[in-house]
């Protein structure tokens, strides 16, 4: 019986006991102190948050951070090349970039392969952005590829990558159907609505920029504006100035009729223009292109080049190098619609590459025609 009772008295005490615990309120459980909440993570100061307008509008870069950055020409020794360091080391300087801008490239006989190498070293020197004048077609393109996965981001300007591959955007110096438009008008300003025979003289067959503007240049010669220009031949200089010298005056013996040499090279204007000159030719054959003033004004002066066009290398330099420290930074994403400011250039707009069905570009423009009115201004 007291066995009885004092099982009773513990089970009763047992059902209290609960009763009591479920009645207090229970404490929150502490976050660990070994993994607290974070507060806020700062951003990276090689990738910080874009200043952008509030509806995601003009990309400002940030400037003063640490990129290492290669200019990569053709190759070493063009004019417009230089020009175009020029241009990049304004916007370095204007940007504060505390890495080094690397201007480099390979020989004119080793360009495609020197190409190739600048790109594949890049990552293993510490370079995260390139900019290249591509001379290789699209036999660099692997080359880019891997750059980009390492971590590179490869920027093309005056000359792009065909297919796009390995390439973030193209730094456009005109609108490529237009220049083939302009070459168009110059020959026929120059040869008159009579016309005759014309042959172009251009870099290298790898050259997609020449090939381009040559294809846009066939296209404009099939409309009944320029029947009568009749296009002979296209031959390569190889943007070397005896090569082209050489290939102008084979152009002349070859076609006893030729009347106008069309040179989409700043190279190969200036060596026809020589060459004519030199054989005493200008007033048979004339000379027209692509050319720097520096190496045309007297040519055009004495009527042997009447007509030549161009764009600011400087600017495209310069425009290229915005372009690529945003995007080596992070602070571009390098997609279409993105805008971005480019110092005392304005600003831009990342948009599809109407002559490239995979590309995207950046079009700077425009095109100076020049003639002897305004060849020194």
């Amino acid at each position: 019986m007291q066995a009885t009772k004092r099982h009773l008295f513990f089970a009763v005490t047992l059902i209290i006991a609960l009763l009591l615990a479920a009645c207090t309120p229970q404490s929150q459980t502490p976050a660990p102190t070994s993994a607290p909440a974070p507060t806020s993570a700062p951003a990276p100061t090689s990738a910080p948050a874009p200043t952008t307008a509030p509806t995601g509008g003009v990309v400002s870069a940030t400037p003063g951070l640490d990129i290492n950055m290669i200019l990569l020409p053709k190759f070493l020794g063009i004019a417009v090349f230089d020009q175009a360091y020029e241009g990049a080391k304004e916007a370095h300087a204007e940007l504060g970039n505390k890495g080094n801008l690397i201007f480099t490239g390979p020989t004119a006989e080793n360009s495609v392969a020197g190409q190739i190498e600048t790109l594949t070293n890049a990552a293993t020197q510490g370079v995260k952005a390139v900019m290249l004048s591509n001379n290789a077609g699209d036999q660099i393109a692997a080359a880019a590829q891997a750059a980009q996965a390492a971590g590179v981001k490869v920027v093309t300007w005056d000359s792009p990558i065909p297919s796009a591959q390995g390439e973030s955007v193209f730094v456009a110096q005109v609108d490529f159907n237009e220049t083939g438009r302009v070459m168009a008008d110059m020959a026929l300003s120059i040869l008159g609505p009579q016309g005759g025979e014309f042959a172009i003289l251009s870099a290298s067959p790898d050259a997609a920029n020449q090939n381009a503007w040559i294809a846009s240049m066939k296209q404009v010669l099939a409309e009944p504006k320029y029947a009568n220009l009749k296009l002979v031949d296209t031959v390569y200089g190889n943007d070397q100035s005896e090569e082209s010298y050489n290939q102008a005056l084979a152009l002349v013996d070859k076609y006893p009729n030729l009347k106008l040499i069309m040179a989409p090279t700043t190279v190969g204007i200036a060596a026809a223009a020589k060459a004519m000159t030199d054989e005493g030719l200008c007033d048979k054959v004339k000379v027209s292109g692509l050319g720097l003033p520096s190496e045309m004004a007297s040519y055009t002066l004495s009527g042997c080049a009447p007509q030549f066009a161009l764009w600011s290398f400087k600017d495209l330099g310069y425009l290229t190098y915005y372009l690529a420290y945003g995007l080596a930074t992070g602070q571009l994403q390098g997609v279409e619609g993105e805008r971005f400011n480019a110092g005392r250039m304005g600003s831009y707009t990342i948009e599809k590459d109407p002559t490239r069905p995979n590309g995207l570009r950046v079009l700077m423009g425009p095109f100076t025609v020049y003639t002897a009115e305004n060849v020194n201004k």
